[in-house]
C-alpha cells in the first residue's frame, strides 16, 4: 500500500522533495574577520603577485648556480658545397693542336657533414661563484618582502572590516538624529499654527533638519564606499558580516612599554629587515664586480666528426680534445673599475635607505603606542559623553517645555548627542586598527592576531544591503506650513 501510494502521488515528489531540502538548509551565517581574512590570503591578487616574485627570485639561485655545473654543448652542420676554379695546360711546341688548352680539373661539387660535441667544468669562476651568493641574499631578502606584503595585507583588512562597521554605526547614527529631528521639526510645525513659536524657530529646525538628512546622506555613501574596499581586497561579495560587541577590552598594549615595541620594530619589522638584506645583497654586487679581475679555469673535452664525398670518396676523419682552458681579463676598458664604483655606489643607497626605514619603524611605532594609549582613554571619553549629552538632552527639552529654553537649544541638544554617539563608534574601530597597526609595525600581526580580535565579534548580523533597506524608511516630516520665506520678502 505503501508503495501503490508513493506511485499514485509520483507528481508530488519534486514538491515534497523541496519542502523537506528547504526544512534542512540553515540560514547563511554572516562572515567574521578571520573568515574574510583567509579568503584574502587565498585570493588577494598583490599577494598573488608578491608570491609569484619570490618563487622567481628563487629560481635565480639556479640560474646562478648552473654556471658552475658541467656545461655540455653540441654543434653539427651538412653543407652543399660548389668549386669555381680550373687548372690549364699547354702542349710543348708551337704547332701542337690536338689537346692544346686542355682542362684538368676535380670534382667541384661535393657535401660535408661535421659535428662537435664539448663538455666544460668550471673549476675556477670567482663571478660566477659570487653570482650564486648574491642570488640567495637576494632570496633573503625576497622572504621579508613577502612577509610585508602579507601582514599589510592583514592590516587592509582588517581596517576595511572596521571600516564597514564604523561606517555602519555612524550611520546609524545619524538616521537617528534625522528622525529625532524630524520629528522636533513636525512639533515645530504644529506649535507655529496655533501661535505659540515665531516662523524663525520652524526655519531653524527646517535647516538643521535638512544639515541631518546631509549628514545621513553622506553616512550612506561612506559605509558603500566601504563595502568596495573590502571586495577589492578579497575578490568576493559577502551578504553580510559580524558586529563588534560592547563588550571587548579596551586596554593598553601588552607589555605596556613603548620601548620594548621599539624593540620589536628593530628586530621584527619586515621591512627593516628587508633593507637590512638589500646591504648584504648590494655588498655582493660589489664582490661581483672586483671579481671581475680574476682569472677563470675550465676543464674541457671535446670530439669533432667530420666526413665529406669530395672526388667521390668514401670514408671520414675524426679528432678530440682533452684540457684546461685560463682566462685572464687584462684590460676591459675600463668597464670593470666603473662596475666597481657603481656597486660601491649602490651600497652606500642601501645603507641609507636601510636607516632611513629603520627611523621610520621607530617614530611609527613611538607614534602609535602614544595614539593606542590615548584611544583607551578617548573611548572612556566619548562613552561619558554619551551619558552626558543625553542628560543635557533631556534638561534642554524640559527647559523648552517651560519656556526657558528655545527651540535652537534644543536642536543643538540634539546634534551634540548624536555627534557623541557616532564619536564614540569612531574612537572604538581607532583603537582596534590602531591596536593592529602598532602590532604590524613591530612585526608581530599574524593570523593569531587576528584571531584574537575576531574572539571580540558577537556573531550579530550587519547586512550588506543597508543602505537601500535604510533608504526605504527614511522620515519625511508632515509639515503644513508651506515654503520657507525668500530673502528679501
Amino acid at each position: 500500500m505503501r508503495l501503490a501510494h508513493w506511485a499514485v502521488n509520483a507528481p508530488l515528489r519534486p514538491l515534497l522533495l523541496a519542502v523537506l531540502t528547504a526544512s534542512f538548509v540553515l540560514p547563511a551565517q554572516a562572515a567574521d574577520l578571520i573568515t574574510i581574512t583567509r579568503d584574502a590570503l587565498d585570493n588577494n591578487a598583490e599577494l598573488a603577485s608578491a608570491r609569484s616574485q619570490y618563487l622567481g627570485v628563487e629560481a635565480g639561485r639556479d640560474v646562478a648556480r648552473g654556471g658552475l655545473l658541467p656545461q655540455i654543448n653540441a654543434s653539427g652542420t651538412v653543407a652543399h658545397n660548389e668549386q669555381y676554379e680550373s687548372q690549364r695546360s699547354s702542349q710543348a711546341g708551337a704547332g701542337a693542336g690536338a689537346g692544346a688548352g686542355n682542362v684538368s680539373a676535380g670534382d667541384d661539387r661535393y657535401n660535408t657533414v661535421s659535428l662537435t660535441l664539448e663538455a666544460t667544468q668550471a673549476l675556477y669562476d670567482e663571478v660566477t661563484r659570487r653570482q650564486v651568493t648574491q642570488a640567495e641574499r637576494q632570496i633573503d631578502q625576497q622572504v621579508y618582502l613577502l612577509a610585508a606584503t602579507e601582514q599589510q595585507l592583514l592590516i587592509d583588512v582588517a581596517s576595511a572590516y572596521f571600516d564597514i562597521l564604523r561606517a555602519h554605526e555612524v550611520l546609524e547614527a545619524r538616521f537617528a538624529q534625522e528622525r529625532a529631528i524630524g520629528r522636533q521639526l513636525e512639533q515645530a510645525g504644529e506649535q507655529f499654527e496655533v501661535g505659540l513659536i515665531a516662523i524663525t524657530e520652524v526655519e531653524e529646525a527646517r535647516a538643521t533638519f535638512d544639515q541631518s538628512r546631509a549628514d545621513r546622506i553622506a553616512a550612506e555613501s561612506s559605509l558603500q564606499v566601504a563595502f568596495e574596499a573590502l571586495e577589492q581586497l578579497t575578490g568576493q561579495r559577502y551578504a553580510s558580516i559580524e558586529a563588534l560587541g560592547d563588550s571587548m577590552p579596551i586596554a593598553l598594549p601588552e607589555p605596556s612599554s613603548r620601548d620594548y615595541w621599539v624593540e620589536q620594530a628593530i628586530e621584527r619589522n619586515p621591512q627593516v629587515l628587508a633593507q637590512q638584506a638589500g646591504i648584504e645583497v648590494s655588498r655582493s654586487g660589489v664582490e661581483i664586480a672586483r671579481a671581475g679581475r680574476l682569472p677563470t679555469l675550465s676543464a674541457f673535452g671535446n670530439y669533432q666528426y667530420g666526413d665529406s664525398d669530395i672526388d667521390n670518396t668514401t670514408g671520414n676523419d675524426s679528432s678530440s680534445q682533452v684540457g684546461i682552458r685560463a682566462n685572464l681579463p687584462v684590460y676591459t676598458g675600463g668597464s670593470t673599475s666603473a662596475s666597481i664604483r657603481q656597486g660601491t655606489y649602490q651600497l652606500e643607497s642601501s645603507q641609507y635607505d636601510f636607516e632611513s626605514q629603520r627611523r621610520s619603524s621607530i617614530q611609527q611605532v613611538r607614534s602609535l603606542y602614544t595614539q593606542v594609549s590615548n584611544d583607551v582613554e578617548t573611548v572612556e571619553a566619548r562613552e561619558q559623553a554619551i551619558v552626558s549629552n543625553r542628560s543635557a538632552l533631556e534638561a534642554t527639552r524640559a527647559g523648552y517645555e517651560v519656556g526657558t529654553r528655545n527651540i535652537v537649544d534644543v536642536l543643538n541638544a540634539e546634534q551634540n548627542l548624536y555627534n557623541a554617539i557616532a564619536n564614540y563608534a569612531e574612537a572604538r574601530y581607532d583603537y582596534v586598527v590602531n591596536l593592529l597597526s602598532l602590532r604590524q609595525q613591530a612585526g608581530r600581526l599574524d593570523v593569531d592576531a587576528i584571531e584574537e580580535v575576531n574572539a571580540w565579534l558577537t556573531g550579530d548580523e550587519v547586512n550588506f544591503t543597508l543602505p537601500e533597506s535604510i533608504g526605504n524608511d527614511r522620515y519625511e516630516p508632515a509639515l503644513n506650513i508651506g515654503a520657507p520665506p525668500q530673502p528679501g520678502t
